[in-house]
């Protein structure tokens, strides 16, 4: 149990911020939300199950299938020359992403085949039947792999440069370079990848798929079954979580299924086991960042030069615009006066790394806050004013590295608040005197920022629709292209209907997003589902409140500005008329009430040709401070406290905003303390199951969790009530545990020398460092 657990926010009377309850919170604790694996099985329905590759690199020579067909139960093989249409599911046009392998597999677990069965068990049993003669091909596994043998890229590599960052580094008083490796992360959501397809009239399919992005799996499904997207449509009520790994990865499933229900003409499950999942689907790209920065003694950078190099697997799925990311976040909260940044998307025989909760962003900021921690023991300063001393200005210091203006900076203003409120200062003296006399046991202590972009840098991605009805017992429905995956959108679109009718929760119903009634949507990512869905219902809203106005003005012959809707009723001169009355009057005099919305972010763009741009709306601040304490004979870790500040601007839900930042932080933690991916040398990933990879569990909790929201600090912006995204931002948070153990490290070496962390920093890793920086200190001395 948390022995001290706070989360603090600002209400604001009247306005948009209230703590509604999870709009599927009681279905989620009785468990009767539905998921795809929920939905009640047709009598009829057949499973697929597929058959993938045992083989980093190779040519298939030859494949047997007689085996796999003659099973009992087993009902049809699907392979590549079934396919109806277009072998083909790369989300980006890249033509090198085939939905079934055909004359040769790129990576271990690639899909060749798959089994259709009238049972699950048989298409399981099937699956692993099928004889395969391969001719291995030289494999590409790692990032110093594909150095060393001159590897391919997936896209193009990006370059940023702003100033001359080699004069800077030559002129600098004091320079370093170093280098740090940051790994992947699964997503591990609960719900596996899933799909039920069922087939129609004249071609027609219905697909509920556990999907981020109904519109491409629609367009994907399609494509496979060589027919226009007005006969396929996607549906998706909610997710058993998501975090990235079902933007472009749940496309697979969806169109196994949909084409087995096309070849069958029945309906079609196809859910992954988990560790097939883990085996076939793409991760959080692992890096390895090279920087070389140069200072001056008080700890003021001059110029900055990062290359970003990233495992991005067999496909360039959505590598570019990740690894762009990176670069976009290698500033973090911090002003580089001189820059140059470049990516580097190499291309390796395993998974095809794919969108995961930060995008990229957290492996940038992880080489920014690397280099503030170098500088920090290079000069003999706290980390903390080394990271005060560089934050963006306002006024100036506030050109990006692709020349956006920063015109909100609040970071220095955040790190001093928390910093105040936690004590930090005081409590860094204490853990000092601390580790000078614990012989086994040292703790440590850090602060670190976050400055997050909020948009698609895919410009055209920062789009939305949304479709409202008011039934004449005014009662209202709700539906948008976006999906639920636990992080309570949904929930959040129906407070704007509640806010802007004067309605109460059960008068506002939300539906499943589907491409039948919202066409064209983004995909639920990029922290930006609520900015950009809630101004598309405020935008379908407010056409039938223009129509409901002008009615009711002409009707009780009264001004237009005398006609408000609250929650009592709709106020019409000095009369208040009940809601439900005043849409009755308004359809008998055949006034519409339904309308459809539609949403674009303004002032943004952005030239990947040039490397500059505005391709962020706004940015999303914050900081945290984590206490670690480590075990140096064993090299275990654990929090001890953790205090966030974040800025979530004007708070549309701010219970379930704090839900997100203690979610994304924990996330983040395990990903950079625990979770590590690990591949053997004929490229099989061998960390593939619960077994065998270790997520967070809620003993791993800090038992002093504070969360506080930034008060007084709407967006500047004209997002939905001036909220700010809470998605993906609170990720990076977990840096800060990160830190304080390279903190309590550092202590061997009496804080003279930089640990240079990597991670995950696992028990091995720590005992790795914690022995060179012993050998370090020796030779330091002789």
């Amino acid at each position: 149990m948390l022995k001290n657990h706070k989360s603090e926010q600002k209400i604001v009377p009247g306005g948009a911020t209230q703590s509604l309850k999870h709009e599927s919170g009681r279905l989620h604790v009785s468990g009767k939300a539905t998921y795809i694996d929920d939905i009640p099985t047709p009598a009829n329905v057949v499973h697929v199950v597929p058959g993938l590759s045992t083989k980093a690199h190779a040519r298939i020579v030859s494949i047997d299938l007689e085996h796999v067909k003659n099973f009992p139960g087993v009902l049809y093989v699907l392979t590549a020359q079934d396919v109806l249409g277009e072998n083909q599911i790369s989300p980006v046009g890249a033509g090198d992403e085939p939905l079934l392998a055909k004359d040769e597999v790129f990576y271990y677990g690639q899909p060749i085949f798959a089994v259709v069965a009238e049972t699950r068990l048989a298409a399981r049993k099937a699956a692993r039947l099928a004889k395969i003669v391969y001719e291995d091909l030289p494999a590409v596994l790692s990032i110093e792999d594909a150095r060393q043998k001159g590897g391919s890229m997936v896209c193009r590599p990006l370059e940023m440069v702003r100033g001359n960052a080699e004069n800077a580094l030559e002129k600098a008083p004091k320079r370093l370079a170093g280098r740090i490796t940051v790994g992947g992360q699964e997503q591990f959501y609960l719900e596996g990848q899933a799909a039920l397809a069922t087939p129609g009239e004249e071609g027609e399919i219905r697909v509920c798929s556990s999907t981020q992005h109904p519109t491409e799996t629609q367009h994907m499904v399609a494509h496979v079954l060589n027919r226009p997207s007005n006969l396929v449509t996607v549906e998706v009520r909610r997710m058993g979580g998501g975090f990235g790994g079902k933007e472009t990865q749940a496309n697979a499933p969806a169109c196994l299924a949909a084409l087995a229900a096309e070849i069958t003409q029945r309906p079609a499950k196809c859910r992954l086991d988990r560790d097939d999942d883990m085996i076939m689907t793409g991760k959080r790209h692992d890096f390895v960042i090279d920087y070389n920065v140069g200072f001056d003694a008080q700890g003021h950078i001059q110029g900055v030069d990062m290359l970003l190099a990233a495992r991005c697997g067999w496909s360039a799925d959505l590598s570019g615009p990740v690894t762009d990311r990176a670069l976009f976040h290698a500033d973090n909260a911090y002003y580089y006066p001189d820059v140059r940044l470049r990516s580097e998307p190499f291309r390796t025989n395993t998974q095809s790394n794919t969108a995961f909760r930060g995008f990229g962003g957290p492996q940038g900021i992880a080489a920014a806050e690397r280099v503030v921690e170098e500088i920090a023991f290079a000069t003999g300063l706290d980390p903390l004013d080394v990271r005060l001393r560089n934050t963006y200005g306002t006024l100036d210091r506030n050109i990006t590295p692709y020349f956006m203006t920063v015109e909100d900076s609040i970071s220095r203003e955040i790190m001093e608040q928390l910093a105040e409120e936690c004590d930090y200062r005081k409590r860094r003296k204490e853990i000092h005197a601390f580790n000078h006399t614990s012989k086994y046991i040292r703790r440590g202590i850090a602060l670190t920022p976050v400055k997050f972009g909020i948009s698609f840098t895919a410009t055209h991605f920062n789009q939305a629709g949304a479709l409202v009805h008011v039934y004449t017992d005014g009662s209202v429905q709700v539906n948008h292209g976006g999906t639920e995956m636990g992080q309570g959108l949904h929930t959040k679109m129906v407070q704007i209907a509640m806010r802007e009718f004067g309605l109460p929760e059960n008068r506002v119903r939300i539906t499943a997003t589907t491409t039948g009634k919202v066409p064209n949507t983004s995909a639920t990512a990029a922290s930006s589902g609520a900015d950009l869905n809630g101004m598309a219902v405020l935008d379908a809203i407010s056409k039938i409140k223009g129509r409901l106005i002008s009615f009711a003005a002409t009707h009780w012959q009264v001004p237009e500005s005398a006609v408000h809707f609250g929650s009592n009723g709709v106020q019409v001169g000095e009369s208040c008329i009940p809601f439900v009355d005043v849409v009755k009057a308004a359809y008998m005099a055949r006034v519409s009430l339904s309308s459809s919305g539609f949403y674009k972010t303004p002032k943004i763009s952005w030239d990947p040709k040039t490397g500059r741009g505005r391709p962020f709306y706004y940015f999303a601040y914050g900081a945290a401070c984590a206490e670690v304490a480590v075990d140096l004979l064993t090299g275990e870790n654990r929090m001890e406290r953790v205090d966030i500040l974040h800025d979530a601007g004007q708070s549309l839900n701010p219970v379930l905003d704090i839900g997100q930042i203690e979610g994304g932080f924990i996330q983040g933690a395990g990903w950079l303390t625990m979770e590590e991916l690990v591949w053997d040398q004929t490229g099989r990933l061998r960390t593939h199951a619960p077994s065998t990879y270790k997520i967070p569990a809620c003993s791993d909790r800090p038992p002093i969790f504070n969360v506080k929201l930034l008060e007084n600090s709407p967006n500047r912006e004209e997002t939905i009530f001036r909220s700010k995204a809470v998605g993906e931002p609170p990720f990076v948070h977990g840096l800060a545990v990160l830190h304080a153990i390279s903190d309590a490290i550092a202590s061997i070496a009496d804080y003279r020398i930089c640990p240079q962390l990597d991670a995950p920093a696992t028990p091995e890793q720590i005992l790795r460092t914690v022995e060179r920086l012993k050998k370090q200190k020796d030779m330091s001395h002789e």
